[in-house]
């Protein structure tokens, strides 16, 4: 990475709720920028600890990589607090109004780019865990920010509602596994891992199934 370009994780602890049940979660909320601006990717459980670790910096957006309630807990609250847009694609426009009603969102789409502390974000649309899925690629640093669509040892879970686990798996081959495999994978629960690492086990998902 150029300059003083960097990639700062903060783990959050909560509850993912969803058809009924819940499952407590510790989510990895990351912080990409400089000392100046970041973008927060995933806006997870706790608004103190994610702006303590912003510190004074500027907020260009939050970007949640899918509507999942564990993702968005307090999305709007840090949009307001910061001053910032909160970003979401808007095949997860459902599964937000399950957590936020009435609240709004900025659209993103496959392909936006985001800038910030001289680079981009590319926005890729990997649908699958839900239908809005997305992950957000920063060439620059080799860094591919997954949510819950990739993870170390397999895919997102697909068997709740709103996912589907052909589709996760089209995603991450088609999408996903184009990437350099020096990329590293930064989850959006669990330890990172790279691209290169995962691509040779997509036969043992697929047969493995959901």
């Amino acid at each position: 990475m150029s300059g003083d370009l960097r990639i700062e994780r903060v783990v959050t602890a909560g509850v993912f709720e969803l058809d009924g049940g819940s499952w407590d979660v510790d989510n990895n909320v990351w912080l990409v920028g400089d000392d100046d601006e970041v973008v927060i990717v995933d806006a997870a459980h706790d608004e103190k600890t994610i702006t303590e670790a912003v510190g004074g910096r500027t907020v260009v957006a939050v970007v949640c990589t899918h509507g999942h309630n564990d993702h968005v807990t307090v999305a709007p609250q840090l949009g307001e607090q910061l001053d910032a847009p909160v970003v979401l694609h808007p095949g997860d426009r459902e599964l937000w109004e399950m957590t936020h009603p009435g609240r709004r969102f900025r659209h993103t789409e496959d392909g936006e780019r985001i800038a910030v502390a001289g680079t981009e974000l590319e926005i890729i649309h990997t649908p699958g865990h839900s239908p809005g899925s997305v992950c957000l690629y920063l060439p620059e640093a080799k860094a591919l920010f997954s949510g819950d669509t990739l993870f170390s040892g397999g895919p997102g879970a697909t068997g709740r509602s709103f996912s589907d686990f052909p589709t996760i798996i089209s995603s991450i081959r088609e999408r996903l596994f184009a990437l350099p495999e020096d990329t590293t994978v930064h989850t959006g629960h669990g330890d990172p891992t790279t691209i290169g690492t995962e691509a040779p086990h997509l036969a043992e998902w697929i047969a493995r199934g959901h």
